[in-house]
Protein backbone atom coordinates (compact mmCIF):
# COMPACT_ATOMS: atom_id res chain seq x y z
CA UNK A 1 0.00 0.00 0.00
CA UNK A 2 1.52 3.63 -0.92
CA UNK A 3 0.55 6.87 0.65
CA UNK A 4 0.50 9.72 -0.96
CA UNK A 5 2.57 11.89 1.70
CA UNK A 6 3.51 14.99 -0.79
CA UNK A 7 -0.08 16.18 -1.28
CA UNK A 8 -1.14 19.73 -0.52
CA UNK A 9 -4.05 20.53 -0.30
CA UNK A 10 -5.43 23.76 -2.52
CA UNK A 11 -7.88 26.36 -1.22
CA UNK A 12 -10.22 24.81 -3.89
CA UNK A 13 -10.62 21.56 -2.48
CA UNK A 14 -11.80 22.90 1.19
CA UNK A 15 -15.21 23.34 1.22
CA UNK A 16 -16.78 25.67 3.66
CA UNK A 17 -18.44 22.98 5.43
CA UNK A 18 -14.70 21.62 5.97
CA UNK A 19 -13.65 24.70 7.65
CA UNK A 20 -16.66 24.93 9.45
CA UNK A 21 -15.73 22.08 11.29
CA UNK A 22 -11.67 22.51 11.05
CA UNK A 23 -9.62 22.44 14.25
CA UNK A 24 -13.16 21.43 15.97
CA UNK A 25 -13.77 25.05 16.02
CA UNK A 26 -10.84 25.60 17.83
CA UNK A 27 -8.88 27.47 15.17
CA UNK A 28 -9.61 31.38 14.44
CA UNK A 29 -7.72 34.05 12.55
CA UNK A 30 -7.00 37.17 12.24
CA UNK A 31 -7.11 39.85 9.62
CA UNK A 32 -6.83 43.44 9.06
CA UNK A 33 -9.69 45.54 6.85
CA UNK A 34 -10.07 49.11 6.41
CA UNK A 35 -12.81 50.86 8.15
CA UNK A 36 -14.72 51.33 4.65
CA UNK A 37 -15.28 47.39 4.98
CA UNK A 38 -16.23 46.97 8.34
CA UNK A 39 -20.49 47.43 7.55
CA UNK A 40 -20.18 44.72 5.14
CA UNK A 41 -18.92 41.69 8.33
CA UNK A 42 -20.44 44.01 11.17
CA UNK A 43 -23.74 45.33 10.08
CA UNK A 44 -24.58 46.18 13.97
CA UNK A 45 -21.25 48.26 13.92
CA UNK A 46 -21.58 52.44 14.63
CA UNK A 47 -20.28 54.42 11.36
CA UNK A 48 -16.45 54.11 11.61
CA UNK A 49 -14.36 57.11 10.44
CA UNK A 50 -12.87 56.40 6.84
CA UNK A 51 -9.40 55.15 6.37
CA UNK A 52 -8.38 53.43 9.57
CA UNK A 53 -6.80 50.16 9.69
CA UNK A 54 -8.86 47.45 11.91
CA UNK A 55 -8.62 44.09 12.65
CA UNK A 56 -10.96 40.86 13.01
CA UNK A 57 -11.32 37.65 14.38
CA UNK A 58 -12.82 35.11 12.10
CA UNK A 59 -13.75 31.40 13.20
CA UNK A 60 -12.24 29.09 10.44
CA UNK A 61 -15.10 29.04 8.37
CA UNK A 62 -14.74 32.94 7.96
CA UNK A 63 -17.28 33.86 10.33
CA UNK A 64 -16.79 37.36 11.95
CA UNK A 65 -16.25 37.47 15.32
CA UNK A 66 -14.84 40.70 16.57
CA UNK A 67 -13.53 43.44 15.58
CA UNK A 68 -10.79 45.63 17.34
CA UNK A 69 -8.04 48.35 16.00
CA UNK A 70 -5.33 46.15 17.42
CA UNK A 71 -3.71 42.46 15.99
CA UNK A 72 -2.64 42.14 19.55
CA UNK A 73 -6.31 42.38 21.07
CA UNK A 74 -7.67 40.48 18.44
CA UNK A 75 -5.10 37.81 19.23
CA UNK A 76 -5.86 38.05 22.85
CA UNK A 77 -9.68 37.42 22.69
CA UNK A 78 -9.19 34.25 20.33
CA UNK A 79 -6.89 33.03 23.26
CA UNK A 80 -9.46 34.12 25.81
CA UNK A 81 -12.37 32.39 23.97
CA UNK A 82 -9.89 28.58 23.75
CA UNK A 83 -9.22 29.47 20.25
CA UNK A 84 -5.99 28.88 18.55
CA UNK A 85 -5.62 31.39 16.36
CA UNK A 86 -3.34 30.33 13.05
CA UNK A 87 -1.85 32.68 10.16
CA UNK A 88 -3.79 33.23 6.92
CA UNK A 89 -1.87 34.52 3.70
Amino acid sequence: MTHDTDHQITPAEITPEALAVLGGGEIAYVRSIRSEDVQALFPQAPQIAPGMKLFTLHAADGTPIMLTDSREAALANAMEHQLVPVSVH
